[in-house]
């Protein structure tokens, strides 16, 4: 998974549960968690989320990852993108798929017209 790719999940995925741990971002994403632990890590230091502890859970590892004003607009360009780059790739096998269509029914209306064809 790109890493732009990552941190768009992980923005998507806290914004609907920040209390998620990074084990359960990494099993819910289908990521290692060494990428998890990177990926938070970056979008902390750009201010796109904020890490808070729960002092007064039993787990003093507990906590909550908090999407900030430039988190929420992070996670919006990265969308953007996102849909861009799969709209992109959406038309080129759309393209590709109706080429594929004519040559097999160009490959049939030769072949049909030939005598012997035994179909």
């Amino acid at each position: 998974m790109l890493a732009e790719q990552a941190k768009l999940k992980i923005l998507q995925q806290l914004a609907l549960k920040p209390d998620s741990s990074q084990r359960e971002l990494a099993q819910a994403l289908g990521i290692s968690l060494g990428s998890v632990n990177y990926c938070l890590k970056a979008l902390v230091e750009k201010g796109c989320i904020k890490m808070h502890n729960f002092q007064n859970q039993k787990n003093k590892l507990t906590y909550a990852y908090l999407l900030t004003p430039t988190g929420i607009k992070e996670k919006m360009l990265l969308t953007a993108h996102f849909l861009e780059r799969k709209m992109q790739e959406y038309e080129a096998l759309r393209t590709e798929i109706e080429a594929l269509r004519l040559e097999v029914e160009t490959e049939a209306t030769s072949s049909g017209s030939g005598a012997g064809t035994g179909l």
